[in-house]
Parts: structure tokens; sequence; C-alpha cells
């Protein structure tokens, strides 16, 4: 028997999503993504121009840099990466991790769902690698989404040193 996987999960870069709040559920345009990651994943450094994203780690362990500070993250940790302020993530955990993503607007959603696929099952997809610059062009041409890949100049992704704790943002002096 073929099981049928639900609408709402999507194959994004290498992880599975699944849509858990879209943005058009609501009057308020919050969307909550649940990302399913494998181990060593790690999106290239990037920003979103016009809304924050909240990162909620359910299971495993995530290492976080948001702008110049690195964190640690784990289950139960929150974070908060505000607009414009480059960000990336990478997955720790061998058995890879499970988290939610929160953001109002509805940009990143729309970025997702653009540059994913259905997924064909419940599972983690083979690797992807991330979308091509011609298909995140065509994206910004279209204005579906306002992330924008972004390499910092000079800035490397895990430069200086990480420390654990239980909420986290930009504003964190520990």
């Amino acid at each position: 028997m073929i099981k049928s996987v639900p609408a709402n999960q999507l194959w994004f870069q290498n992880s599975l999503v699944t849509i858990r709040v879209s943005m058009s559920d609501g009057q308020d345009g919050i969307s909550v993504l649940e990302h399913r990651v494998p181990y060593g994943f790690s999106p290239p450094l990037h920003l979103h121009r016009a809304e924050d994203e909240v990162l909620q780690v359910l299971e495993g362990e995530f290492r976080v840099k948001v702008k110049d500070q690195e964190h640690r993250l784990g289950a139960g940790d929150v974070l908060l990466a505000p607009k414009g302020v480059p960000h990336t993530y990478r997955v720790e955990s061998v058995q890879g991790n499970r988290c939610l993503t929160i953001t109002v607007r509805g940009d990143f959603e729309r970025f997702v769902r653009a540059v994913s696929r259905p997924a064909e099952r419940s599972e983690l997809p083979g690797p992807a690698g991330p979308p091509s610059a011609d298909a995140i062009q065509a994206l910004r041409m279209r204005e579906i989404i306002t992330l924008a890949i972004y390499i910092a100049p000079g800035m490397q992704p895990w430069q200086g040193s990480c420390h654990a704790g239980r909420r986290h943002d930009s504003t964190d002096s520990s």
C-alpha cells in the first residue's frame, strides 16, 4: 500500500518542510514551518529583508550565527534573527534536527514554496544543494521573495566561539 504524502510537505533544499500554519490561514500572515534537516546541513549566510525570523529547536543541536555572534541551540531553545541581519546555521546532531521557523508577512513561506518541490515521501530528500543563482534572481525579479542570499565582506560563517543558553537574540551579550 502506498502512503500519500500531505500536500503541506515540501522538499526544500536538503530538508523536509511541513507547513504547520500558512500565511493564508489567519489575518496576520503568520507562517509556522517545521523543518527536518540532515546532519551537517548549512544554508548560505543570508538575510530576510522584510521580516524577523524566530527559530525554535524541537530536536537536536544547531550551531547558529547571527551577524557576528554564535550560539549553540538545543531542544527547547529559541533564537530571533532580526530582519536585515545576516544569519546561518549548521546542524550539529548526527541524527539531524527538527525545528520551527516563525515569520510574518509570508515572504519566507513564499520563498520556500517557490524553490521547493512537493515531497514524494514524508522523509528527507536526497542531497539537492541550494537553489541556483538563476533561480534566486528569477524569484527576485517576480518579487516573490525579499529573502536575499548575502555574503558579508570579510565575514566567515563560523568565526569566534560558541556559547550555550536557553533564549538567544541579536542583543545577547553573553
